[in-house]
């Protein structure tokens, strides 16, 4: 070494040296929360949702389509496949009356069945039936296998023609989640009558239990609906369902175009409030789920919306 050259380093050179440092640290750091953030899947490939909270005033869980982080203005379920993913049923129709496994998969892009799903509001997978004239409502909650195949027994108790909405939330291997609502027609041979569909009301009974709504539903605006349960003059204990005290599900006549609303989280003065944005004008078929000592119940209703 020269005569009068310091083995130790200049401040600039340590300097730099910190810097550089630092930086890699973030990185490295900023990769392993992105792992634990994005990658907290169960062993059955199911992770829990922690982006649906919404405070109250805002639309919660308008599942018409794209992700759920906005209130959406269109209606969903129109479609069997929306963002690279595609509901793929192994059978469409069904013996009218006698239950039967109704077995699907959601697809990717690459035709690869989606084994990782979001767990929202307890479940990972919300599949809604009804027929095309807006009856024989049903909710079921599918159970899935290793290998990404949906199973329920499904009934259709009357011939026609249905329709099956598969409400989901997928998980990408990066992390990314897709809140989707994907449809498929399902077919019961025999004679089809339509029933025409009930005059609006905002009031109903279901069970001994008298139901009603106040809130006027518009054309593209976020409105309030706030529905009160009362049995005998008095409020029943509501429970919650499926993490909510109620779950709305709003389908349109004609296209059956399809809306999932979940409500505040607290209850409003006893009620259920919800914030419905219905995506255009027409007459809507609405399906207030709620649950009292243990049993849940269905209140439908005709809307029309100017």
């Amino acid at each position: 070494m020269p005569e009068g050259v310091s083995a130790a380093p200049d401040r600039g050179t340590l300097r730099l040296a910190l810097v550089v440092g630092g930086l890699v640290l973030a990185v490295l750091l900023g990769f392993g929360l992105g792992r634990l953030n994005g990658g907290g899947a169960t062993a059955a490939g199911l992770a829990t949702s922690t982006d649906h909270t919404h405070t109250p005033g805002t639309a919660p869980h308008d599942h018409g389509g794209g992700t759920d982080q906005a209130p959406s203005t269109d209606a969903g379920g129109l479609a069997i496949g929306a963002a690279g993913y595609t509901l793929a049923p192994l059978s469409t129709e069904f013996a009218p009356g006698r239950a039967a496994p109704l077995r699907f998969q959601i697809r990717d892009a690459q035709r690869r069945p989606v084994t990782r799903f979001a767990i929202v509001h307890d479940k990972p997978m919300h599949l809604i039936v009804v027929r095309r004239d807006l009856a024989g409502y049903q909710h079921l909650h599918p159970t899935m296998a290793p290998d990404g195949t949906w199973s329920v027994p499904l009934s259709l108790p009357q011939p026609g023609a249905w329709r099956a909405y598969a409400d989901f939330t997928a998980l990408a291997a990066d992390g990314t989640q897709t809140a989707l609502t994907l449809g498929v027609d399902l077919a019961a041979p025999g004679r089809y009558d339509p029933r025409p569909l009930p005059p609006a009301t905002t009031a109903t009974t279901v069970d001994g239990f008298t139901v009603d709504y106040q809130g006027t539903p518009q054309a593209g605006a976020n409105v309030a609906l706030t529905f009160r349960i009362t049995a005998d003059g008095a409020a029943p204990a509501l429970e919650r369902y499926l993490g909510a005290y109620g779950h709305l599900v709003a389908l349109r006549e004609g296209d059956l175009g399809y809306l999932h609303v979940h409500p505040e989280p607290a209850l409003v003065d006893g009620a259920v409030r919800f914030w419905l944005t219905t995506p255009g004008p027409g007459r809507y078929r609405l399906y207030l789920d709620f649950q009292v000592a243990g049993v849940v119940r269905t209140a439908e209703f005709t809307v029309t919306v100017p």
